[in-house]
């Protein structure tokens, strides 16, 4: 599970269920003039509001944010396990507000309970459904939901072709330690007495220039440079899309997440190469609103 493939619209989710169960065990009834030492159940006392309402809003939330986290979307009897978690964050809604309607359910019909009304966590269930549903909905549709829920942190800057950092071995810029000489000590004396040996530069006098040996790989690493005005950049993807094969196969062989970045090394027309973090390489055909690293 890869939860930087969160989008906002799941954010909205996650919260309406949080606040589902806060709601649940706050009271289901309100009666006009009951004492406030009156013992009125919460929405655990009753088994079509926990049924219909309650777990059915919270396995909604969970199928709809677990679906959107996996690499590969899982089905069941043929449906997607999102649609599945929509479904039930509808039914949840809907439960719901028949409940505001007529809370006293079968005492209606006796007349026996009179001043009966939907109590606070009735009230504040059908907002968190109604919620709930509307972010599972909408998320698909809306640019504003479909954002990640993670920003992802900027990668650093990809090193060019051949490349080294600076300061390490052989980079020109490196202080080079004397042959046998120990790290962060001065240069050593030379073997005779602490005499410089012949042929060394002796303390304030100038150093001679000394001739530069040709460099006979230069034509070859001018050579290995990319062609065209391209540059590697990193990328990431505001919703998961699919990576297909280089030889034009239509069968994906990966997903981009969004939250991740990726390396763009090469681009062929309105189409880039990418690679995966484990060194796969594919096209992304759908280039629009990536985010440049």
């Amino acid at each position: 599970m890869n939860i930087r493939s969160l989008t906002r619209g799941d954010g909205v989710v996650i919260g309406a269920a949080v606040l589902l169960l806060i709601a649940s065990f706050l009271d289901i009834y309100s009666f006009e003039g009951a004492p406030d030492s009156a013992d009125i159940p919460s929405l655990w006392g009753s088994g079509p509001v926990v049924l219909g309402v309650v777990l059915a809003g919270v396995i909604g939330a969970a199928l709809v944010v677990v679906a959107r986290a996996m690499p590969q979307p899982l089905k069941v009897a043929g449906l997607d396990l999102g649609q599945f978690g929509i479904a039930f964050t509808v039914f949840a809604a809907w439960c719901a507000l028949g409940n505001i309607f007529d809370p006293a359910g079968a005492f209606d019909n006796d007349g026996g309970v009179s001043g009966l009304s939907a109590g606070t966590g009735l009230i504040l269930a059908l907002v968190a459904t109604l919620l709930m549903a509307a972010a599972a909905v909408a998320t698909p549709l809306l640019p504003a939901l479909k954002g990640s829920l993670i920003p992802a942190s900027r990668p650093a800057a990809p090193q060019p072709y051949g490349g080294q950092p600076q300061g390490g071995y052989g980079y020109p810029g490196a202080q080079q330690q004397p042959y046998g000489a120990q790290p962060g000590q001065p240069g050593q004396p030379g073997p005779f007495g602490g005499q410089p040996q012949p042929g060394q530069p002796q303390p304030g006098q100038p150093q001679a220039a000394q001739p530069q040996a040709p460099q006979p790989h230069a034509p070859q690493q001018a050579q290995a440079q990319p062609a065209g005005d391209f540059s590697p950049f990193w990328f990431a993807v505001p919703v998961p899309r699919p990576l297909f094969a280089e030889d034009g196969s239509p069968t994906p062989i990966a997903e981009l997440a969004p939250g991740t970045w990726y390396l763009a090394v090469e681009q062929r027309g309105a189409n880039l190469v990418a690679q995966t973090q484990d060194g796969r390489r594919g096209v992304l055909q759908d280039t629009s609103g990536i985010q440049r690293g």
